[in-house]
């Protein structure tokens, strides 16, 4: 159903041959990015046996100019009237990448090229003094962050997997957590083992990819850590065959079919039922004008998700085989044979055994001597979330570097309602904490965490701006999680540094603007509305007409001043000529990785490396321990908090815990952030979003498929 005003600006992204999405996965190329190379070698082909060092070098700013730039590590051309090098067929010419350094900023065309530390987590064992300190922390911790010794921590990753902290009263899960528990079950003596048990995740590739990163480093403690998954797809795989061991019970739904992508039309739709919308494209990749208007996939837009998906695949197949000690081309054929049957995914080594939990669990007891007669002794997610990571000596230090996560749709107020609270990127409450960190001596730096696909155009705007001024004074790392898209980059490009994963999408740089005529549909229905006006441009967001065409001028030229505006900053930003900027925005999404080679983002890697650069940058040694102080608490709502289970509603709590009682409580979740989205979408103000992308496993909607049915036939 549409509002009464349907006139509306959006900025939406789309992406590169080898780049994009996000809610799924992505990987990507390394291109001829003169700035991201340590060095490059030109190879005198056959076809040029005399090659003109002269012509080599002008090749890499893409003129024919002789004249050497000037500036540092500028390398000397020769001119017209010089003597020309002449290079055998068989030579190769290393470049210094000082003179492409060089060249790159002469032309204007990307942003220095910097050694950063690559903040690797690597685990170092606690003994001595250190140990003592840790018992005597354990001793007098607070009895609900107390730990049996013995306990094995049990780890169950389903559903969304937020970006931010999350309170004991709220469901679900937090990133965050996640990686602090493993690190935490690794140092911690109480805690002899790990039982990760994947189900269907509702989060992007560069979350798991970060989840993956910390398994990995617990790995390196010695301790057990066994992989359960008894339903799951190719995503929920990915992540679970980096443990070291894998199990699954006999009748386990795991589907490892092949990855998809699909992009679904309006157009027809809108037709039948009389609505006609009435785009302004800006850039030959808007594929959301596309989803309102065409009945089926551009050519552009095919270019663009089939790139994607081969990014994505060609990630898949490597990560894949790295973990399990198989080919890619193993890989593809697991997919193409499409097996479903535990028996052969053991045969195959792509599980090491099949078990139930209790199984698990009494194969750990002997592993690490617990009594056979008796329980093993376990702690969940929740209760070990609770454990400080003061008292195991892994925080403290005398500078402190503020952390603040920015996660969910952008807006210029907090969201109000029931299940709103604590959701999404409010501009006011946003920049206080800018400005607080900024005026504030305690702070070395910060790392600005973003996981949005942006929002309202002048929220994004106004947070630029506090941002650049913050890192006038202080350093700041961007760091991006799923995605930092359209008003998501927007806020990073702010940023002295950019980090992002290699699946991360990002960029985003376009406007798409949408007006919908409904003047058939209340004709069809009896619906009749006159306006008297006065001014030209009055009756601009008319929904019983179309466009007269001064108007139909004027909102493609506010348009194109939003896109203006918007590719400028993004320029100056990143140190970019607007025409160099202008080939990587016309609404692209890119992925990290590719994002990386056009000048988007700096550099590739974690959360780790975004604190390991903010110390670089404030001068703290790479190896000093220094205070992360986070900022961004996600606090409960008062939906929440009846989800969570407060004493006095336990009975309410309890019936949403039932799969009738869940089901409804979603239901009343999803209604309220859809009216918040359509009162956003209606407003007249622009919209720097980008609808989600999502290439996801096709054996991952296959299990849901399977979970759905057998619910309804249960109940």
């Amino acid at each position: 159903m549409f509002t009464s005003t349907h006139l509306f600006h959006i900025v939406f992204l789309t992406r590169h041959p080898m780049s994009n999405i996000l809610s799924s996965f992505k990987c990507g190329q390394l291109s001829l990015a003169v700035t991201r190379m340590s060095r490059h070698r030109y190879n005198m082909g056959h076809h040029h046996p005399r090659l003109i060092m002269r012509q080599a070098m002008s090749s890499f700013d893409g003129s024919n100019s002789t004249e050497a730039p000037s500036g540092d590590g500028a390398a000397a051309v020769p001119a017209a009237d010089e003597e020309e090098v002449i290079l055998p067929s068989d030579t190769e010419m290393i470049v210094d990448p000082s003179s492409i350094q060089g060249l790159a900023d002469a032309n204007g065309s990307a942003k220095k090229e910097e050694a950063y530390p690559s903040g690797d987590l690597v685990y170092k064992r606690k003994g001595g003094w250190e140990s003592f300190v840790v018992k005597c922390r354990m001793l007098i911790a607070w009895p609900w962050q107390r730990v049996k010794n013995g306990s094995v921590l049990k780890l169950k990753l389903t559903g969304q997997v937020r970006e931010q902290y999350q309170s004991r009263f709220m469901q679900g899960l937090s990133l965050p957590q996640i990686c602090e528990n493993l690190i935490k079950a690794a140092h911690d003596p109480r805690i002899s083992g790990v039982i990760l048990q994947v189900e269907p995740l509702s989060c992007g590739w560069a979350k798991i990819e970060e989840i993956r990163r910390h398994i990995e480093y617990y790995k390196e403690s010695g301790k057990p850590l066994v992989g359960y998954m008894p339903v799951g797809g190719e995503k929920e795989y990915y992540l679970a065959c980096a443990c070291k061991e894998l199990y699954a019970p006999p009748g386990a739904y795991i589907s490892l079919l092949g990855l998809k992508v699909q992009a679904q039309f309006l157009g027809g739709v809108l037709e039948k039922v009389g609505v006609e919308p009435q785009v302004q494209r800006i850039g030959k990749y808007k594929s959301a004008g596309d989803q309102l208007s065409r009945k089926d996939m551009s050519e552009a837009n095919r270019e663009m998700l089939t790139a994607l998906l081969d990014d994505i695949y060609a990630n898949f197949l490597q990560k894949i085989s790295s973990s399990t000690g198989k080919s890619a081309a193993d890989v593809e054929a697991l997919l193409d044979k499409g097996i479903y049957s535990m028996e052969k995914l053991k045969e195959g080594g792509w599980i090491t055994d099949i078990k139930y939990a209790d199984e698990i669990e009494e194969m750990l007891k002997k592993r690490i001597g617990a009594k056979e007669d008796k329980p093993l002794r376990t702690v969940d997610y929740r209760k070990y979330s609770r454990v400080k990571l003061w008292t195991l000596a892994l925080s403290g230090g005398g500078d402190c570097i503020a952390v603040i996560r920015a996660a969910g749709g952008i807006s210029r107020q907090q969201a109000s309602g029931l299940a709103a609270a604590g959701e999404g990127i409010a501009s006011d409450t946003f920049i206080e904490k800018i400005r607080l960190v900024r005026e504030s001596k305690q702070f070395k730096a910060v790392v600005l965490r973003i996981d949005s696909p942006g929002g309202d155009a002048l929220a994004s705007d106004l947070m630029w701006r506090e941002i650049k001024l913050l890192a006038e004074k202080k350093p700041v790392v961007a760091s991006m999680a799923d995605v930092a898209a359209s008003g998501g980059y927007y806020m990073a490009m702010a940023a002295g540094v950019i980090v992002a994963e290699s699946l991360t999408l990002t960029g985003s740089i376009g406007v798409v603007t949408v007006k919908f005529n409904l003047g058939e549909l209340y004709q069809r229905v009896g619906f009749a509305k006159e306006i008297i006006s006065r001014g030209k441009y009055a009756e601009l967001d008319a929904d019983q007409r179309a466009f007269r065409p001064e108007e139909e001028a004027w909102f493609a030229e506010s348009a194109m001043n939003a896109y203006k505006s918007f590719r400028d900053k993004a320029a100056l930003s990143r140190s970019m000529k607007i025409e160099t900027m202008e080939n990587v925005a016309q609404g692209r999404v890119w992925t990290g990785v590719s994002a990386v080679s056009q000048g988007l983002v700096d550099t590739i890697g974690g959360f780790s490396k975004a604190v390991a650069i903010a110390k670089q940058k404030a001068g703290i040694p790479d190896d000093k321990q220094v205070s992360l102080v986070e900022l961004s608490r996600r606090q409960p709502s008062p939906l929440s908090l009846l989800q969570g289970g407060a004493s006095f509603i336990s009975l309410v709590n309890e019936f949403f815990q039932t799969e009738m009682g869940s089901q409804i409580l979603d239901t009343l979740v999803r209604g309220v952030r859809a009216s918040n989205d359509i009162s956003a979408l209606s407003s007249s103000g622009v919209q720097a979003r980008i609808d989600p992308i999502s290439i996801d496993g096709l054996g991952t909607e296959l299990v849901e498929k399977i979970r759905n049915k057998e619910t309804t036939t249960g109940s």
